[in-house]
Formats: C-alpha cells, sequence, structure tokens
C-alpha cells in the first residue's frame, strides 16, 4: 500500500507574535524584524592559532550554528582577524574588552560584527562617535553587550548590585549615545547568570525601544545546569515573542551549544522541526525496554536533517495513540511492537526488529521526502 506523507501546510503555531524589532545585519545574517531567531557560539580556540579556530568554526557551521563570536584580548588576536574573517562560512563578531583600540581592528579585519562591554572599556563613551563613524563606514554592526559581572561602576554604586533595572539603564544609555551620532545598526544584550534577573532586564529593555535584542544567560554553568537555566530564561522571552539571535552559555563544547540552541528553537516552532524522538519515561505498565529502544534509535537516526517525527512507545495506554500521530512509530507490548506509518499499522515485528525496522522505515521516509521536490502531486512511500 501506499501512505501519503504529504508536505507542510500551514506554518507551525508560535506561542506569541514576534516583538517589532528593526532590523540589522551580521554579515550575511538579518538579525531582527522577521528574519528567523539565529543561533550564535564562541570559539574556545586562541584566536592567534587561525587553523584551530577555523576548524571549529568549520564544526560549529556544521551543527547549524548561524553566527560564530571570537575573543580578541590582545594585539595578536587582532592580527588573526582578516585571515579568519575571510575564510569563515558564518559571520564573524569580534568579541572585545578593554581595549577600544581592537574595535577599530576588527572593522579594518571585516569582521561581520563587534560586540563591545561598555562596562570595561576604558572611557568608552567618549569613544562612541569614533566607533559609530568606523561601524557606518565599513557596514560593520555592533553588539552592545552589557554583562552583571562587569557593569559600570557608577551604575554599581547607584543600584547596590547589577538589578535587572541597572542592566537596562547601562544598556539604553549606551544606545542613545550612539543613537545621538546617528547609528542605529547595533543588537543588545543585557545578560545576568540568574535566568529571573536576566528575563526581568529583558522584559524591560523590550519596553524601552526596538532594538534587536540578544539573548543570554551569562556563566549559566555546566551542560546540565545551563541548559536548564537557557531553556527556561530563554523559553520566558522567546514564548512572548522577545529575543532575536541567542547563545546559549555552556561550560561544555561550543558545538553543543548550537545543538541546545536549536533543539529550543524546533521545541517553540521558531525553527523547523528536524527529527523528533517522542517517547514515554517508561512505567511499570512497560513491557519493553523503552530506555534502550529511544537510545538505540536515537544514535541510528543521528545527523538526520527532513523534519520526522518519530514516536517509541511502551504500552497499550498511551502508545497505538501517540505512535498513530507521529510519522512513524512504534506501540510495544508482549514482546512485539506495531508499527504506525502516518497512522496507519505497516507490521508488527518482533521486540528484536523494532529498532531496526524503525531505521529503515524512516530511512525510506526520509528519502522519499528528500527526492520528491517536485510541487505537483503528494509524494508517497510504499509499505507493506
Amino acid at each position: 500500500m501506499s501512505v501519503a506523507l504529504g508536505m507542510p501546510g500551514m506554518p507551525a503555531p508560535v506561542l506569541a507574535e514576534r516583538r517589532k524589532s528593526r532590523r540589522i545585519k551580521v554579515g550575511k545574517v538579518d538579525v531582527g524584524g522577521d528574519a528567523p531567531v539565529s543561533v550564535q557560539s564562541m570559539t574556545t580556540t586562541p584566536t592567534t592559532d587561525i587553523n584551530a579556530t577555523l576548524q571549529q568554526i568549520a564544526e560549529l557551521t556544521a551543527s547549524g550554528c548561524d553566527i560564530v563570536r571570537v575573543a580578541v584580548p590582545s594585539a595578536d588576536d587582532a592580527e588573526a582577524l582578516p585571515a579568519i574573517a575571510k575564510k569563515s562560512q558564518i559571520p564573524v563578531i569580534a568579541d572585545i574588552h578593554f581595549q577600544p583600540k581592537y574595535v577599530f581592528a576588527a572593522i579594518d579585519a571585516g569582521c561581520a560584527a563587534v560586540r563591545v562591554n561598555p562596562g570595561n572599556i576604558k572611557k568608552f563613551d567618549d569613544k562612541v562617535g569614533e566607533i559609530a563613524k568606523a561601524a557606518k563606514d565599513a557596514g560593520v554592526s555592533l553588539r552592545i553587550g552589557v554583562n552583571a559581572g562587569s557593569l559600570d561602576p557608577r551604575l554599581l554604586e547607584k543600584y547596590g548590585k547589577p538589578t535587572a533595572e541597572a542592566l537596562v539603564e547601562s544598556a539604553v544609555w549606551e544606545a542613545s549615545l550612539f543613537e545621538e551620532h546617528d547609528f542605529h545598526d547595533f543588537k543588545i544584550s543585557v545578560k545576568h547568570n540568574d535566568p529571573v534577573v536576566m528575563v526581568r532586564a529583558y522584559e524591560l529593555l523590550a519596553e524601552r525601544g526596538d532594538w534587536p535584542l540578544h539573548l543570554g544567560v551569562t556563566e549559566a554553568g555546566p551542560a546540565f545546569q545551563g541548559t536548564i537555566k537557557s531553556s527556561v530564561a530563554f523559553g520566558a522571552l522567546l514564548s512572548r515573542g522577545i529575543g532575536d539571535t541567542i547563545r546559549v552559555s555552556l561550560s561544555a563544547p561550543p558545538v553543543e551549544e548550537v545543538k541546545v540552541g536549536l533543539q529550543i528553537l524546533q521545541s517553540l516552532n521558531l525553527r523547523e522541526r528536524k527529527l523528533e524522538i517522542v517517547s514515554c519515561p517508561s512505567c511499570g505498565r512497560a513491557q519493553v525496554d523503552v530506555y534502550t529502544l529511544a537510545d538505540r534509535v536515537t544514535a541510528g537516526l543521528e545527523g538526520m536533517e527532513v523534519p520526522l517525527r518519530v514516536a517509541v512507545m511502551g504500552c497499550v495506554v498511551n502508545g497505538p495513540g501517540e505512535a498513530r500521530e507521529a510519522d512513524l512509530g512504534v506501540a510495544s507490548g508482549n514482546g512485539k511492537g506495531q508499527i504506525f506509518v502516518k497512522g496507519e499499522v505497516i507490521k508488527t515485528v518482533p521486540e528484536s526488529q523494532i529498532v531496526e525496522t524503525l531505521i529503515e522505515e524512516a530511512m525510506r521516509i526520509a528519502e522519499s521526502m528528500e527526492s520528491d521536490a517536485v510541487p505537483s502531486g503528494e509524494p508517497t512511500v510504499t509499505v507493506g
């Protein structure tokens, strides 16, 4: 028989309309407006090691990263920027602290954007006019990056600690200085390590202007903790339309940051969902080893790019319903599994064959979806 796979219909529902922010460009990537929310990460290699940095950027690009940031703490790092900016496949942002001269070096090097931290650049306000002119002449955008850990001492004295209000006051002040020089191609971040303070800061900032906003929980922590904190904070903001680009900050390889960021966006329907495994948490009703089944199916389908929902279910209570709603699924019990494709049972297999059968069917579906790019007619998969 043939099972119609269909093509995507109506846009996936989202929880709220995007906040109306101005659009800027970070190299070839649009940020803000109605542009898709982009995912960023940062290299961990010494920027002076050009080959290692470009290799890591290539790995980030392959993982789906849209924009990459590189650290520029020294003159040697600044000298490496032209080669990195030229050879990177995604836009490069130079991350500048303390020395304003490196801002100009990054602009001259051809970086797509420059991140500046007003709180720790000496006499930054006096340099705004020069920075604005150089960036405008070169067509380079900026990020005003305010961090709880490097807040302007004047604001720390005023507020006593880096509160949401203090972060926003710093950001709005710096934004106003650039706007006085008729420079508007910048986004803003107000990062804090506490998701509650961070969310409040972005809420306040979103009310004050139409700047595009870069979301981040700074120093979020190791992979598990940082993923939770970032997911909670980003979910709270993105679900209300606040946020134009994100970076998940983890004490983990940067590719892991990108994976988490993309998954957050896909979960909120802000990116097209790719492979999604729906699996039950298991319970006393389960008659198969759901944990092992789900892990083996996930591993077998790693790297699949087509939007495919696969349900791996372990009992007869929710199993058939979830499997029927997925593109591909199995409802398991009594040592065997019913295999569903687009809501229809196509075969029943022994438990020992569930994983290989799901992988085979997934590959068959994926091949059909990828090869059938003809607009007329419905793509089909022949099964059974």
